[in-house]
Parts: C-alpha cells; structure tokens; sequence
C-alpha cells in the first residue's frame, strides 16, 4: 500500500526591481514591480482553478505580497514563517554580483567556491539554508498528511528543494531555470520528496527566467 503523501505546489514570489537590476536580495527586500504584481495576480487566478488546503509563505515583503494577492483571490489566509526565506547573503546583499566581487574580492572567491558549508560574513551557508527550509517543509508535510499546501517562497529554496528530491549535489551552478511566478509541485510521503513538476509557467503570459535571489 503506497504511504499517504502531502502534495506541495512551491511558489517563486513575483518579480522585484532588484529582480530586474540583478540586486543579489537575500534577507533584503525589493517590491514586486509592475511585472511582479501582474505576475502575482495570474498565478492568484491559476490558484483559484487548483483547489488547496492551506497557503504559506516566507516572512519576506516579495513573498508575503505575492501571498496577499493569492489569498485576495483565493480566500485562504496566509501563514508567514520565517524558515521559509531565502539565504541571508550577509556582506553581499543589495550589491550586483559584479558590485560583491569589486568590494569584497576574498569574500567573493571564497563564496564561488561552492563550498556548501561556508557561511558568508554576516549571513549563512548553503547547507544552513537549506536545513532550515527542509525542516520547515516536512514538519508542514508532517502536520498536514494528504492535503495540498501553497508556499510562495524563494529561488533559492526551490534550488535546494529540488537537488535534495532528485539526489543530485548542492555544489554546482544551475543548469535549470527558475522563473519569477513559476509553480513547482512536489509531494513528500514521510521518507522521499518526489518532484512531479518544476517550472510550470503556463499562467504567465511571458515569464522571463530571473535567477537572482
């Protein structure tokens, strides 16, 4: 008998002006711009064809807001939790990757490095993200078997989300897109995370593949 799964629809937060600008966000926040919000709202009118349960997110303004425009269309009232964020970049937030390596040079070698344990001066690690998203995802799947949960989240978590569902290594650039808007499905039985479907755009009329967090 297969065990009883929580289904997930993961949300990235509509697009920012730092979005825009290529601003590395982290624990910082950027509105939504004119794109984000339109984005917002087409995903708000793909939810309310796609029956769920509860709908979450980060504690972040980019996330929170695209929360808010769900939820206006949808009915649910959202549940903000900060383990959801994306990973605080410390000494790097609100620069250009081009503006980090200028200023800070040792920093940033370090940082492309990869090393998943390294925690950026005045933020975190790859792996100390990860653990508080993961953790944060399964005690939601835990508390809620068998239902559908909405979480307008992060590129980042998506990212590791995703490498941890299909066993590949957190060392390594992207060799997939995650769009601004885009929904991402993934259920959880209590041991496996099983990705059913990533980068589902369908709602955008044109969503332009934005990978800066």
């Amino acid at each position: 008998m297969s065990k009883p799964r929580t289904h997930f629809i993961l949300v990235r937060h509509g697009e920012t002006e730092w979005n825009r600008l290529g601003r590395i966000q982290g624990h910082l926040d950027s509105p939504l711009n004119e794109q984000g919000v339109a984005q917002a709202q087409s995903i708000a009118a793909r939810l309310e064809r796609e029956p769920f349960d509860r709908l979450l997110s980060s504690d972040l303004g980019r996330a929170i807001t695209t929360a808010r425009i769900i939820a206006a269309r949808t009915g649910h009232q959202v549940q903000a939790d900060a383990r959801l964020r994306e990973r605080h970049y410390g000494i790097f937030q609100g620069l250009t990757r081009v503006e980090a390596r200028l200023t800070f040079p040792a920093e940033y070698t370090e940082y492309e490095a990869e090393d998943v344990d390294h925690s950026i001066p005045g933020g975190e690690s790859t792996s100390e993200c990860f653990r508080r998203n993961l953790a944060c995802l399964q005690e939601l799947a835990t508390n809620h078997v068998a239902e559908r949960l909405v979480v307008v989240t992060h590129g980042g978590v998506l990212d590791g989300l995703r490498r941890h569902a299909l066993g590949l290594s957190h060392v390594g650039a992207r060799v997939f897109t995650i769009v601004n808007g885009s929904l991402n499905w993934f259920t959880y039985d209590g041991e496996l995370w099983t990705l059913e479907r990533w980068g589902d755009a369908a709602h955008l009329r044109h969503g332009e593949a934005l990978d800066d967090v």
